[in-house]
């Protein structure tokens, strides 16, 4: 970790990331422990004084997650009076050896930049970085209660994402180049947390233009091999 010095980085501007993920079955996010805590929070960090903001963000997610291209999006500014717990970040920094006097700044408010990312699950082994005793997966429906105001950027990213599905293709950063029309329906209900009618999401998916079909996946019965499919991203 750079030293936390106060010269190295912006006062009072912060980041947080809500990283999705898709098992096949569920969506998932990146959750990390903090040291000697119990606390649980989303992945964040701060910009340095010679970083664009954007690039900070992207830094972060590669040191959390290994990954350079990443779909990312900036989504709301949270900067409620509420959310800031000087106490908090205080025990953060003591329990991990990093409290002293060229890291007081860290105990000052802090306005967050909150993004949402788009990530294959498959391809992440998680690293906590050195405030963290770990970070790991989490389904979206049953999430650890998150310290400060996390729950609630969870949520709010959670809603962008649910309204930006008949704007942007979603399923590219979270399934496989090749995919079923099942695989791709499961993304959705996951994201949108119910049951969709297969004959109907198939005609609506379909009409859009997005997808480019391929030959069958065969693994058995000629008959049962579903169609593959892939964006078309032109």
């Amino acid at each position: 970790m750079e030293s936390p010095e106060e010269q190295n980085y912006l006062s009072h501007i912060a980041y947080d990331s809500v990283i999705f993920g898709f098992s096949g079955e569920k969506l998932k996010i990146l959750i990390m422990e903090y040291h000697n805590t119990g606390w649980y929070a989303l992945p964040g960090g701060f910009v340095r004084l010679n970083e664009d903001l954007n690039k900070a963000v992207r830094r972060g997610l590669k040191e959390r997650t290994g990954l350079d291209n990443i779909f990312l999006e900036q989504f709301y500014t949270f900067g409620d009076v509420s959310r800031y717990n000087p106490e908090i970040m205080k025990t953060i920094l003591t329990q991990s050896g990093y409290l002293s006097d060229s890291t007081t700044w860290m105990l000052d408010r802090f306005i967050s930049v909150a993004y949402y990312a788009l990530i294959n699950y498959n391809d992440v082994v998680p690293k906590p970085d050195e405030l963290s005793d770990s970070i790991g997966w989490y389904e979206i429906d049953a999430l650890p209660d998150l310290m400060l105001d996390h729950n609630e950027i969870v949520a709010r990213a959670l809603q962008t994402l649910r309204d930006n599905l008949e704007r942007k293709l979603v399923g590219i950063n979270l399934l496989p180049e090749f995919f079923t029309m099942k695989e791709l329906q499961l993304v959705y209900e996951a994201i949108l947390g119910e049951k969709l009618r297969r004959t109907t999401f198939q005609r609506k998916i379909l009409s859009l233009g997005i997808l480019k079909r391929h030959e069958k996946r065969f693994s058995g019965m000629a008959n049962k091999a579903p169609y593959l499919y892939s964006f078309n991203r032109s």
